[in-house]
C-alpha cells in the first residue's frame, strides 16, 4: 500500500504527477485539473476541500521541477 500523502506533501505528489503524467507539462494544467489529479492519486488520505491556491501552486511548482529534470 501506497503511503498515505496529503496537501502539505507537495514534493511526493510532484514525484507521483510526474510518473502517472510523464508527458504533461504541469504548467498547462489547469489547477481544477490539478485538483482532481491529486486527489485521485493512490494513496491520498486528506480531505478534498482543504486545498488553497498556495497548495495547490506549491504543489505544481514541485511537479515542474521533476518534470524538467525528467527532461534533462
Amino acid at each position: 500500500m501506497a503511503r498515505e500523502i496529503h496537501w502539505t506533501d507537495a514534493e511526493e505528489i510532484g514525484i507521483q504527477l510526474q510518473e502517472k503524467f510523464p508527458d504533461i507539462d504541469p504548467l498547462t494544467v489547469r489547477f481544477t485539473d490539478l485538483h482532481k489529479y491529486v486527489t485521485e492519486l493512490d494513496g491520498f488520505a486528506d480531505d478534498p476541500a482543504k486545498s488553497n491556491e498556495s497548495k495547490l501552486e506549491a504543489i505544481q511548482m514541485a511537479w515542474h521541477e521533476e518534470y524538467k529534470d525528467a527532461q534533462g
